[in-house]
C-alpha cells in the first residue's frame, strides 16, 4: 500500500536544533512514523522533545554541542552512532541569524553564521554520507534551506550566503550519492513562527507586508513542515534527489 511507503519503523535519525521550532516538529514527526531520534540542542537542551518522542514509543537520545565549533559535528555523530549503532536519516536543521546592514556586518558575525548554517551542514553530511556509503544501505539527508536560498533579503548577508550555499550543497551531494541510494534533498521554509523570526513578527510594518504577500494569509507553524520532512525521510521519496522543496504558503509563487 502507498501509505506504507511513508513508514520508517526502526530507522535511526539525527535532527539538529531539535529543542524547539522546526527541529522539534520534525523530530516528533519522524518518531510518530516509527523512527528512533537523536535530538541535538545547543543553548537549550531538547529534553521536552525527547519526552514527547518517548511517549510515542520511540527511543530518544539527547546530544548537545555548539555547531559553530568545528569538532561538534564529529562528536554528536559519534554519540548517535554509539547509541543507535547506525544512522539512516540526518536532518540538518540547526541555524542562527544575525542582522545588520552589509557595510556594518562584523567578521565575527559573518564567521559564526556561516559556521552554523553551512559549514556544520557539510561536516555532518560528510560524516553521515561516509557512514551510509560504507554500509551500502542508502539513507536520507534533509537540509533546511530558506526562501533566502532564492532571494537576497535585507540586512542578512551572512544568512543569505549560507542558505544559498545549503541549496547548492544539497545538489552537489545528491549528484555524488544518488546512485548509492542516498537521497539528499532540502526544505525551504517560508515565514514560520520560530525564534529566528521573532524580530519580524514584532515589527508591525514588516509583519503586515509579509502577510499581504503570502497567499495563504498567515505565518506558517513548525508543524507545517512535518509532512514534507516525513516525505523526504521515507521510501516515498526514493526517486527524489537534489530537490529544494519550498513550503511557504505560496510566497514564491506570488
Amino acid at each position: 500500500m502507498i501509505l506504507d511507503r511513508f513508514r520508517i519503523e526502526g530507522k535511526k535519525a539525527l535532527v539538529t536544533g531539535a529543542a524547539a521550532g522546526l527541529g522539534q516538529a520534525i523530530a516528533i514527526a519522524l518518531a510518530e512514523a516509527g523512527a528512533d531520534v537523536a535530538c541535538h540542542g545547543n543553548t537549550r537542551t531538547p529534553d521536552a522533545t525527547c519526552e514527547q518522542i518517548e511517549e510515542l514509543g520511540s527511543r530518544a537520545l539527547t546530544v548537545t554541542g555548539d555547531l559553530a565549533e568545528r569538532d561538534t559535528p564529529r562528536l554528536i555523530f559519534g554519540e548517535t552512532l554509539a547509541a543507535f549503532g547506525t544512522l539512516d536519516i540526518l536532518v540538518n536543521n540547526a541555524g542562527t541569524i544575525r542582522r545588520a546592514p552589509a557595510v556594518e556586518y562584523s567578521e565575527e558575525d559573518w564567521t559564526h553564521v556561516l559556521e552554523v548554517n553551512l559549514s556544520s551542514v557539510f561536516r555532518l553530511s560528510q560524516l553521515v554520507g561516509r557512514h551510509m556509503l560504507e554500509h551500502g544501505q542508502g539513507g536520507k539527508i534533509i537540509n533546511i534551506a530558506s526562501l533566502l536560498s532564492f532571494q537576497g533579503g535585507i540586512n542578512v548577508a551572512a544568512y543569505t550566503a549560507a542558505k544559498s550555499g545549503v541549496a547548492g550543497l544539497t545538489r552537489a551531494l545528491a549528484n555524488e550519492w544518488a546512485r548509492h541510494r542516498i537521497n539528499v534533498n532540502a526544505i525551504a521554509p517560508g515565514y514560520i513562527r520560530t525564534d529566528n523570526t521573532v524580530a519580524l513578527q514584532r515589527d508591525e510594518t514588516r509583519n503586515r507586508q509579509i502577510l499581504e504577500r503570502i497567499p495563504a494569509g498567515r505565518w506558517g507553524d513548525p508543524v507545517d513542515l512535518a509532512g514534507a520532512a516525513l516525505f523526504l525521510a521515507s521510501p516515498a521519496s526514493d526517486y527524489l534527489h537534489g530537490h529544494v522543496l519550498v513550503v511557504d504558503g505560496g510566497w514564491m509563487g506570488r
